[in-house]
């Protein structure tokens, strides 16, 4: 009866990515199109992804736009943040949460063993899980309250 949702069963295996040479202004844009507020700052070598950083709408923001930096002087390297949180595939969902809690994050790209993208999570797939999980604890209580009215009139 056990069933432990994973970090890999949960994550989003289409990531939108960038490289530190891409001019932040591109990176901006990419968000956009793609409607996410992260990217991960990858380094390809070979046919594998391997995660470097990751940059943030809030990284714009706060990095480059309120000091006044120009976007369109910087690469995604200069406004990253480098040593990204990281999760495994086989990461427990509460050693996720755990660990978005611990370091203050809301999205962890998911790696394989080598450091290699696999996915990423955000605390929006993590908040749907657990609505799904409360939702099934709401139907027990409701139907307890069923099987009394039935077994006692």
């Amino acid at each position: 009866m056990a069933e432990r949702l994973t970090t890999g069963e949960i994550c989003t295996r289409n990531v939108s990515f960038a490289t530190q040479g891409m001019v932040l202004v591109e990176a901006a844009r990419q968000m956009r199109e793609h409607h996410v507020g992260c990217l991960v700052v990858v380094e390809e070598v070979g046919a594998q992804r391997l995660v470097v950083g990751v940059l943030t709408d809030r990284d714009i923001v706060v990095g480059v736009v309120a000091p006044g930096l120009d976007p369109a002087t910087l690469t995604v390297g200069d406004a990253m943040s480098a040593e990204p949180v990281t999760a495994r595939e086989e990461d427990s969902l509460i050693d996720l949460m755990r660990t978005m809690r611990e370091r203050g994050v809301r999205r962890v790209p998911v790696v394989g063993e080598r450091g290699e993208l696999i996915g990423i999570v955000a605390l929006d797939d993590v908040l749907t899980v657990l609505a799904e999980e409360l939702g099934l604890l709401v139907a027990a209580i409701d139907r307890e309250g069923q099987r009394e009215r039935q077994r006692r009139p």
